[in-house]
């Protein structure tokens, strides 16, 4: 043997290769894609917890099987590559270390029909430990391993069982067994059957003829696809000339990846049911890179553009390649995340900078229309600026809603005559304070003269609801009275106090004061998101959950 060969060290490599950094979902996942590159149309996945806290994870499919030479080469880390180099495995370790991600023990049974011999093989890394060598078990077939073979496989296929559980679960139950572990279990399952549901949802769709139809069930339960494009109910904004990019690899080839740009309809569009099924989230936007029809990142944008944000929630972007693409893009170990080239970036970002402003704009344009629609109670503040007589404001001599003028006295003057809005027959609860959607200039606020008859007027403020400030801060200050007040307040005394010290010459300054601030208060406010329902809940409440 050469000097230069330096195996490594048994023990110490396959417990490193338990931190690849699996889930359980990218772990149960992987399990799942040996299954349909064998060539299943079933898959069954069991979770179990035994009365002393032992935990099982059992995976059966109805695909080819193997002889025993073949699970000898399959149980090898860096098994041989598979004939077909579009199937879904790839580096020939997804079996091992996706399994020792989660327990300490897995055993492999498979046969080709119902006239072959099983084969089974385990690895058990304590006894790799012991053993300080890469040796396997080879062990008889049990009666509960016949009868669980012909429950979650049938007559041929595969079955790998994961028992010694020590990951499974992410922290260790005083009553092992018991109520809570059990309920851990039950939502570790309810949490993988969503998982499925997108990653193989193409295959799950018996519509969806872009990949062979698998089933795949969870503890009994059959999967249901869930397509995050929501294409019932989307846009796809991207012509046919756009959906191909072509991929210059290393050795001058072209590859092609395709890709569609889906902007969702706002969720008050849509119906209770049918929010679920779109399930909008800041997490759901970006991109959904799909390798040979199975999803492996999921949200993000990858470099492309900023961080997630309100605003892009619902664009989401389907992206497709073939495993001869896997070099260009970096594909992991775990099939579970791509790199993008800085190039590719910049030319994602050019063809999809239209699409993403539009769906920015769509969600904007929705959320205003729903902030002008949602109350904010601004009678407290009529309330307090009624009962106040005392401050200082100008007596109004008359007004003219024709001409909206108004003549008065104020620190000016006598009969200093002002341009100002003129409201009359307005109700009595907002005759100080009032938020409208018909200030036309942008600006904030604007003073105006009021009276909830012809007659009778008295200085007052107009609040514009389509300006961010009111949008966003006002409308996530509604639950806080006292908030809404203090603002309220000061826009009054500010309006008040303009009425109180403007005349012909001086009424443009403040005109010009009025619309700086208000400019200003918009650019401060153009990174801050729109509220949404969740803020309007009172402070400090907390969602059941």
């Amino acid at each position: 043997m050469s000097d230069l060969i330096n195996q490594p060290d048994a023990p110490r490599l396959i417990y490193g290769l338990r931190d690849t950094g699996y889930s359980f979902n990218t772990a149960a996942a992987d399990i799942i894609d040996n299954s349909i590159a064998a060539n299943a149309t079933e898959v069954n996945v069991r979770i179990e917890l035994a009365e002393d806290g032992r935990k099982f994870v059992c995976f059966g499919d109805n695909g080819d099987g193997m002889d025993s030479g073949m699970l000898f080469a399959a149980m090898r880390y860096g098994a041989p590559a598979r004939a077909n180099l579009a199937s879904l495995g790839k580096f020939g370790l997804g079996l091992k270390t996706a399994s020792s991600s989660v327990c300490l023990r897995f055993t492999v049974i498979s046969r080709q029909s119902d006239k072959s011999d099983f084969a089974k093989l385990a690895w058990d890394l304590e006894h790799v430990e012991e053993q300080d060598q890469w040796e396997m078990l080879r062990e008889e077939m049990t009666a509960d391993d016949y009868e669980l073979f012909e429950e979650l496989c049938g007559d041929k296929g595969t079955l790998v069982v994961w028992s010694k559980c020590d990951r499974l679960l992410s922290k260790e139950y005083d009553d092992p067994g018991g109520a809570r572990e059990q309920a851990a279990i039950r939502r570790l399952g309810e949490r993988l059957i969503d998982h499925v549901a997108l990653i193989y949802y193409r295959f799950l769709d018996e519509a969806d003829d872009r990949q062979r139809n698998v089933g795949i069930c969870v503890n009994g339960e059959p999967v249901k696809p869930w397509n995050p494009f929501y294409p019932e109910k989307a846009e796809q904004v991207l012509s046919p000339d756009q959906q191909k990019l072509q991929i210059v690899m290393e050795d001058e080839t072209v590859e092609v990846a395709r890709i569609r740009a889906w902007i969702l309809p706002n969720r008050r569009d849509l119906t209770k049911d049918e929010q679920k099924i779109a399930n909008i989230t800041n997490r759901g936007q970006g991109f959904y890179i799909h390798r040979e029809g199975r999803v492996i990142q999921q949200g993000g944008w990858l470099g492309v553009f900023g961080a997630v944000e309100p605003h892009t929630s619902l664009l989401r972007v389907e992206f497709d390649f073939t495993h001869e693409l896997d070099e260009a893009f970096k594909v992991d170990v775990k099939k579970s995340k791509i790199l993008f080239d800085p190039a590719l970036e910049e030319a994602l970002k050019t063809l999809l900078q239209p699409t993403y402003r539009e769906a920015g704009n769509r969600y904007r344009r929705k959320e205003k229309a729903a902030v002008v629609e949602r109350g904010v109670d601004h009678g407290s503040s009529n309330v307090a600026i009624g009962n106040t007589p005392s401050t200082k404001k100008p007596a109004v001599q008359s007004a003219d809603p024709g001409a909206k003028t108004a003549m008065l006295s104020n620190n000016r003057g006598a009969s200093i005559k002002l341009r100002v809005p003129v409201d009359t027959n307005v109700n009595p609860d907002s005759i100080h304070v009032e938020a409208v959607e018909t200030i036309m200039s942008g600006d904030l606020w604007e003073p105006a003269m009021r009276s909830d008859a012809e007659s009778g007027f008295v200085p007052g403020v107009r609040i514009n609801k389509h300006h961010d400030f009111y949008a966003k801060v006002y409308q996530r200050a509604a639950a806080s009275g006292y908030a809404v007040e203090g603002m309220d307040l000061l826009l009054w005394a500010f309006a008040v106090a303009e009425q109180n010290n403007a005349n012909e010459e001086l009424e443009p300054i403040f005109e010009d004061i009025r619309n700086e601030i208000s400019g200003n208060l918009k650019k401060l406010l153009r990174e801050v998101p729109l509220p949404d329902d969740g803020d309007m809940n009172e402070p400090g409440a907390e969602e059941e959950t």
